[in-house]
Parts: C-alpha cells; sequence; structure tokens
C-alpha cells in the first residue's frame, strides 16, 4: 500500500475506535438496566414488517440512482454478482440455524407469512432483510465510492488490477485471528459468562463466515477499498442498526437470542443485545466491501477468476 492508503486505513480505523470506546464507557454506566413493561398484547402492529422501509427504501433510491449512472457498468456487474454470493449466505444462516440463534416472540410484529427452516418455519421478513440488508450495505458504499467521496477511489481499475499478481493469499494472520476470536470467546462463556451452557455458535459462524475469508482477501484487496466511502457505511449502518435493533426489535420482542448459542456477553442498555449483534454491525459492512471490491478486480482484469484468484 501507498503511504496515502495507509494512512486512509489507519483513520479508518481510528474513526471507529474514537466512536465506540466512549459509547462503551457510557454503557458500562447503566448497571440496573430499565425494563420495558408493555402496555398492550400488540404494542408494534407489523412493526417488523414496516420496520424494513429502514433498508427498503434507500436500496430502491440508490438502485435508481446506479441505474441512471450510466459510467458504473462494470460496478452494476460487480454489485449484481456480490449479492449472489451474500445472499445466500445470509438465509442459509436462517435455513440452518436460525432458530439454534434466534426466536420471534412478537407474532404481531410480522405479516404471519414464513419459510421453512431446520426446527421450524421463520418469519418471511427474514428473507426480506437479507436480500434489502446487504443490498443498502453495498448500495451505500457504491455510491460513495463512485460519486459522494469519488474523488479517493481507484481510477483505472484495468491498470490497476493488471499489476496484481493474485488476489487471494493463504493469510496466516486472519486464520491466527479467526482462531483467536473464536478461544477467546469460548473461554469467556465457560469461566465468565452468567451460564456456562452451551456454545457461542453465533460468534463462531459470524467468524469463520464473515471475517476469516474476508481477512484472507484483505491483501490482494485493500489497496482498492475506498476507506473513506466504507467510514460512510459504517456510520450509516450504525445508525439504522440502533435505531432498528437496540431501540425497537429487541424490547418489543420482534426478535431475540437464544443465550445458549451466544458467548454471554450482553448490553444491558440496549435490552440485553448480544455483543455478537454489534460485531455483526460491522462485520457485514466490511466483508461486503473486501467482497465487491475482489470481484470488481476480476471483472478489470480481463483474466480467468481461477488465474486471478491463485
Amino acid at each position: 500500500m501507498t503511504s496515502s492508503l495507509r494512512q486512509a486505513a489507519a483513520v479508518a480505523a481510528y474513526f471507529v475506535v474514537i466512536f465506540v470506546l466512549p459509547v462503551i464507557l457510557t454503557l458500562r454506566t447503566v448497571v440496573s438496566p430499565a425494563i420495558l413493561v408493555a402496555t398492550s398484547p400488540d404494542p408494534t402492529p407489523l412493526g417488523y414488517t414496516i420496520s424494513l422501509s429502514l433498508f427498503l427504501l434507500p436500496m430502491v433510491a440508490l438502485l435508481l440512482w446506479t441505474w441512471r449512472y450510466r459510467q458504473i457498468a462494470m460496478q452494476r456487474r460487480a454489485f449484481a454478482y456480490s449479492l449472489v454470493i451474500l445472499i445466500p449466505m445470509g438465509i442459509l444462516l436462517d435455513v440452518l440455524f436460525g432458530n439454534s440463534f434466534f426466536v420471534f416472540p412478537n407474532h404481531y410484529a410480522v405479516t404471519g407469512l414464513s419459510f421453512p427452516a431446520v426446527g421450524g418455519p421463520l418469519p418471511l421478513e427474514e428473507i426480506v432483510f437479507y436480500v434489502s440488508g446487504f443490498s443498502t450495505v453495498l448500495l451505500i458504499y457504491v455510491w460513495g465510492d463512485e460519486y459522494w467521496l469519488a474523488r479517493y477511489n481507484v481510477t483505472d481499475y484495468a491498470t490497476a488490477s493488471a499489476q496484481l499478481k493474485k488476489l487471494l493469499y493463504f493469510h496466516w494472520p486472519s486464520v491466527f485471528i479467526g482462531l483467536t476470536l473464536i478461544a477467546l470467546a469460548v473461554t469467556y462463556k465457560k469461566t465468565a459468562a452468567d451460564s456456562a451452557a452451551g456454545f457461542p455458535w453465533y460468534f463462531t459462524y459470524i467468524t469463520l463466515v464473515a471475517l476469516v475469508p474476508s481477512l484472507a482477501l484483505y491483501p490482494g484487496v485493500k489497496a482498492f477499498i475506498n476507506w473513506r466511502a466504507l467510514n460512510l457505511t459504517f456510520l450509516v449502518m450504525v445508525q439504522i442498526s440502533l435505531i432498528w435493533e437496540a431501540t425497537l426489535a429487541l424490547p418489543y420482542g420482534w426478535w431475540g437470542f437464544q443465550s445458549e448459542a451466544m458467548m454471554g456477553i450482553f448490553i444491558g442498555a440496549w435490552h440485553g443485545l448480544p455483543l455478537e449483534e454489534v460485531v455483526v454491525w460491522f462485520a457485514v459492512s466490511y466483508t461486503t466491501v473486501i467482497i465487491y471490491e475482489a470481484i470488481k478486480i476480476w471483472l478489470a482484469s480481463g483474466r480467468k477468476l481461477r488465474q486471478l484468484l491463485f
């Protein structure tokens, strides 16, 4: 990486830290969390269903922009290919592990339509969320990269990608980081959590499916990331998640979490939101951008995928 790119990456990380650290300190002052008392058996009619507009409306608006902005034909293809990878990852999580990781106690907050999953049907809203959520995350980044913060992107992808020897590296730090994070989660679960029952499967899934693959691609992709656009994506998604999940979904029972599948760190001020879910807010944005940039490099290079990867 050039000096300016290293600085941009460092600033992006620093930007996250200086906002996250005071939030952690402030949340830790809540030693006796208040409990929401519902005054009705149906306090939020179709709340989960309607709340999906937090993703759907930005998605539609930015899709219209990408359609009208003719200069980004390659980027539109990379966007579509990325979603072909990302959306099934999210849906597969629900189909295989949704009933092991999550609960949906407020049946009035959804339409009642469902899809089959291991352990029983789940609300159809979940699929709408994965489609609109991944789309919105990626569209925010694309918009920032190609328009709002276009000054800081790679202007000539064909030349830059031609200089890249390969895209996929066996990145030992990725393996070390992934295994260390899982080991720390298991250790906390078994030694410090209020209940040692179960296993931190949700965190393990996030680490294996999201963080490790993205870190393995990082050495080849890092010089192509628009770090300022990624910061913008982080900010928007954290704000949406705070409104959507911490403020509404958990207090009103739109969904919840199976405590035995969590590592055991719950944020009392946010109605017992598990730490894993905060990790997801950042990991999804980061992983989405990594995959998108890798696909964009492949399209710009004109090489076969196998040749570029290895």
